[in-house]
């Protein structure tokens, strides 16, 4: 029997630039979902126009433009934070299979790993983040990014641009471990490829429902970043939204619980086929460096 063949290992580099090419493919693709969503998630009470109309009211009332406003800070973000999501589930699996012991990545060892990929990932992710939401923001009246950068230091000083921390650790914590584990679950269950046009599939297929997996369990801490990122700190007055499971109370409470899920769709929408087109080109990416870099199996 001829011994099972398995992908070699790649450099740190390799995995962190097949991380930012999937990250920028992806966002040139679907940044206007990511607009709706804010918009979605930003209104307060009940949801007033949903889907299709927040679309019809950016463009009736701002302009086609408005659809990318904000497209700056997520683009120069996208490749480091990608790139890190991606080199550093490589580097955490690697990490637990050596503690566990275990030869080959198990679910429960995939559901960690991924979460451990949020958490380091999170920490990049923060100020470009919070450019974003005050851009995204309907009533934002900012220039551009380092217009936003500047008033945030002038009032709140350097931790200011990291308002929302708390919130975005916990969203990527619970989007990576359903995305990552997620994916590792289905392409156990779908039919071996035979081809490299079948591998593809299976990555797009795997990666498509990991990105709705994850986008199921972490809406609400998604939508409490947007809260708290999208206010404007009032001297002497605490706010309304600081932490963030006290935060998804006072939502539930106030809103409903369906607020919590406030933006749900275009989300869904963006970050299942976008989780689909992440994982195929990081897949086909590192491909390319298998062959590039020297014989493409040990």
């Amino acid at each position: 029997m001829a011994a099972e063949h398995k992908p070699k290992p790649l450099p740190f580099i390799a995995n962190f630039a097949a991380g930012a090419i999937a990250g920028i493919s992806e966002i040139l693709t679907f940044y206007p979902l990511d607009v709706v969503k804010t918009r979605m998630q930003l209104e307060r009470g009940q949801a007033q126009f949903g889907l299709v109309g927040t679309f019809r009211n950016i463009i009736k009332e701002e302009g086609v433009g408005r659809l990318y406003r904000g497209l700056v800070p997520p683009l120069l973000l996208e490749a480091p934070k990608r790139a890190v999501k991606f080199a550093a589930n490589d580097f955490w699996g690697k990490t637990y299979m050596d503690m566990s012991g275990e030869k080959k990545m198990t679910q429960s060892l995939s559901v960690l790993t991924g979460c451990s990929a949020g958490a380091t990932e999170s920490f990049v992710v923060v100020p470009f983040e919070l450019v974003k939401i005050k851009l995204q923001d309907k009533t934002s009246t900012y220039k551009g990014p380092m217009d936003v950068v500047k008033q945030v230091i002038r009032k709140d000083g350097l931790l200011g641009l990291y308002a929302g921390m708390e919130s975005t650790f916990w969203r990527h914590v619970y989007w990576n471990g359903g995305y990552f584990g997620c994916i590792h679950q289905v392409k156990a269950l779908l039919p071996k490829p035979e081809t490299q046009q079948g591998e593809l599939l299976n990555n797009f297929i795997s990666g498509s429902i990991g990105g709705f997996a994850g986008t199921l369990v972490n809406t609400p801490f998604d939508v409490v970043k947007s809260r708290i990122q999208g206010a404007e700190k009032i001297p002497g007055v605490v706010p309304k939204y600081n932490w963030t499971y006290p935060a998804i109370v006072t939502i539930a409470r106030e809103e409903g619980v369906a607020a919590l899920y406030k933006g749900f769709v275009p989300k869904v929408l963006r970050l299942a086929p976008g989780g689909g087109v992440l994982l195929l080109v990081v897949e086909f990416t590192l491909g390319v460096f298998r062959k590039t870099l020297g014989p493409p199996y040990i």
